[in-house]
């Protein structure tokens, strides 16, 4: 079955161009113009990524159906802007998306960015030879893409759990800025710094004690991050 992408704009002229071009790639396009709209969609229609506006009609911004869906799906959020100032970028990986896309954009530029977003998704969905990583109190279930820290459920976004996951296969190891974006984002974005800074940043809020003052998620200045663990890698 093709790949289902859902369009969250009230531009028709933007909606029917990405429905002509992800059309033409083989992806089958959903399309929503209100943010009401695309949250019953999403949980209806379930598809693969959802490219949403921030702008949309209704009484619902892209910010608030990013994080609304967040509460029952873990599905890939590709989000539009005019532009990406660094407060937007961070509000956004907040709520839980995982890429944005300034406007204008190229043909060739929202295929790669899709195809980035689905490959990480599925990627993160694949087990691997052993079915769980323990890391100290953090235990990754590779089955069942569960995260768990000292017994307690954390929740995350496909694109935190896998950039959790590159840390957990490399404990007490610094991984350069440079590794981890190609490893979690895709060689593209291997300049994209900002990237990791905001995802390390919500990472750390949600397993560290102290935030501020992280002892798991720790970083080497200007080179790159590590996880830190006692016990080792079982």
């Amino acid at each position: 079955m093709n790949e289902r992408i859902l369009i969250v704009d009230d531009e028709p002229k933007l909606v029917r161009l990405v429905q002509e071009v992800l059309g033409a790639t083989g992806y089958e396009v959903l399309a929503a113009s209100s943010g009401e709209q695309a949250i019953e969609t999403i949980a209806i229609e379930q598809p693969d990524l959802v490219i949403l506006d921030i702008i949309l009609l209704g009484n619902l911004d892209g910010y608030e159906v990013a994080k609304r869906t967040r509460e029952f799906s873990n599905i890939p959020i590709i989000m539009l802007t005019a532009k990406v100032r660094e407060t937007d970028m961070l509000r956004g990986f907040e709520t839980g998306i995982d890429d944005y896309i300034t406007k204008p954009f190229s043909s060739k530029e929202l295929l790669a960015r899709v195809r980035a977003v689905l490959k990480r998704s599925q990627g993160s969905a694949a087990t691997t030879m052993s079915s769980e990583i323990v890391c100290g109190d953090l235990r990754i279930d590779l089955l069942r893409r569960s995260v768990t820290l000292a017994d307690r459920d954390i929740h995350l976004t496909p694109t935190e759990y896998k950039l959790l996951h590159e840390l957990a296969l490399n404990p007490n190891r610094v991984l350069l800025h440079e590794q981890l974006l190609s490893a979690v984002w895709g060689t593209e974005y291997r300049d994209d710094i900002d990237y990791l800074r905001a995802y390390i940043h919500y990472l750390r809020r949600k397993l560290e004690p102290d935030p501020g003052n992280p002892r798991m998620i720790v970083s080497s200045p200007g080179v790159g991050y590590m996880l830190e663990v006692n016990e080792g890698i079982e």
